[in-house]
């Protein structure tokens, strides 16, 4: 187990090299996740493993606990979410109405994006675009 956290740490550590090193807009722990994904399926490449299994392997089990304890990482929000319900109660309305245009335009852009990716993956669909 100590192990693959130090994988898991030494993946986010070289993301966030990467990240500000480059100047790059992705936040250091999706590009270290994005170099574990990699590294997992060269691997499994490499050694012939079968990469359905990976909830058996160390790195899995690591992960579900991980997983299974990030309810903890919530409380220290919810803390200070609470002890801010003031300042919260009195920007409640334009909190609201963020939130609502937000959560919209993210379920719009997703369906756009999703029947584009469909229509491109589509069997017998042209590369020019359909012309």
């Amino acid at each position: 187990m100590i192990r693959t956290l130090t994988l898991l740490l030494v993946c986010q550590l070289a993301g966030e090299i990467c990240s500000r090193a480059l100047g790059l807009p992705v936040p250091g722990p999706v590009i270290g996740l994005a170099l574990l994904a990699a590294g997992a399926m060269i691997h499994a490449r490499i050694t012939g493993a079968d990469t359905s299994e990976i909830e058996k392997t160390d790195l899995g089990v690591t992960a579900s606990a991980l997983l299974g304890s990030l309810g903890l990482l919530f409380v220290p929000a919810g803390v200070g979410i609470v002890q801010q319900l003031p300042l919260i109660g009195g920007y409640a309305l334009a909190i609201f109405v963020a939130l609502l245009v937000s959560t919209v335009l993210t379920l719009l852009v997703t369906v756009y994006v999703f029947i584009f990716v469909k229509r491109a993956l589509a069997p017998g669909a042209s590369r020019d675009g359909g012309a």
